[in-house]
């Protein structure tokens, strides 16, 4: 975390994965600097992962607005803006369907309260009352546990006019092989992957004459671009997002990281370099 003082002091962050790009190339200039192929990427380039402190290029550093913490900004710099870019580019439109399996977790909850102020209907998909009550204090508007119910897709359809999401948006990698029955017969339903698999795990099986008669897709998103970390940003200073976390001191950086491992904690785990 910088510090720059003018009247008073305002807060800059470089807790994106990229460092730094290349400025010129035909992404950078069109505002998708995040694939620039000459991209420096924290913590496998350059250091930067889990370090108290990184240099950072002034042209590629995030200004925090005043009154978002750093324990609100952390979390928002990759999860939440990563998540706002996919549902910005879904160009889902008020009053959509919008599925996030994986609801409860990091991302994915950040995901529901983003969906509800961009005037989306959030449906979580996710197990565990704490979850549960969690997503819906964030603005679910329905909730389905995957470990009750025995069809997931028929749920959803049942809960979406009927019909089907408009869009599926994928943080929780095991969704993927079922993400499009999701959709159900929702004519320009989109599937939006957001989460990682591992190489060669949870593919997505494609028939193309359901693409072509039911104009359906599938898009993918990684990390966001400078101005799509400034509007999620925004949307903090607001107050219409708030990252749930759990706070550790460095000393607990291992058992954070199993519980996330272990699906244990909602929302996002925050480690204070301060704290010992």
């Amino acid at each position: 975390m910088l510090h720059s003082s003018e009247h008073e002091i305002k807060q800059t962050d470089r807790s994106q994965p990229i460092q730094d790009t290349c400025g010129a190339c035909e992404q950078c200039r069109g505002g998708l600097e995040c694939h620039c192929a000459a991209a420096v990427i924290t913590g496998l380039a350059c250091d930067g992962s889990y370090k108290q402190y990184v240099v950072s290029p002034e042209r590629y550093t995030t200004i925090i607005p005043d009154g978002v913490s750093d324990y609100i900004a952390g979390p928002i710099m990759c999860s939440a803006s990563t998540i706002y870019t996919s549902i910005k580019e879904s160009r889902l439109k008020p009053g959509d369907w919008a599925v996030f399996p994986g609801a409860g977790g990091g991302v994915g909850i950040q995901g529901v309260q983003l969906a509800k102020a961009m005037g989306l209907r959030a449906v979580a998909i996710d197990t565990g009352d704490e979850k549960e009550k969690l997503c819906k204090e964030m603005g679910a508007e329905a909730f389905i546990d995957f470990k009750k119910v025995d069809n997931v897709a028929e749920e959803i359809v049942r809960i979406c006019d009927g019909i089907g999401a408009h869009g599926v948006f994928v943080t929780a990698v095991q969704t993927y092989p079922s993400a499009l029955s999701f959709l159900g017969g929702r004519i320009g339903g989109k599937v939006m992957c957001i989460g990682l698999p591992p190489a060669g795990q949870y593919h997505i099986d494609i028939d193309p004459n359901v693409m072509c008669f039911k104009k359906q897709s599938v898009e993918g998103t990684i990390v966001s671009s400078m101005a799509d970390v400034d509007k999620t940003l925004d949307f903090a200073r607001r107050g219409l997002l708030k990252p749930v976390y759990t706070v550790y001191p460095l000393s607990k950086f291992n058992e954070a990281v199993q519980k996330l491992r272990r699906g244990e904690i909602s929302g996002r785990a925050v480690v204070d370099f301060n704290q010992e």
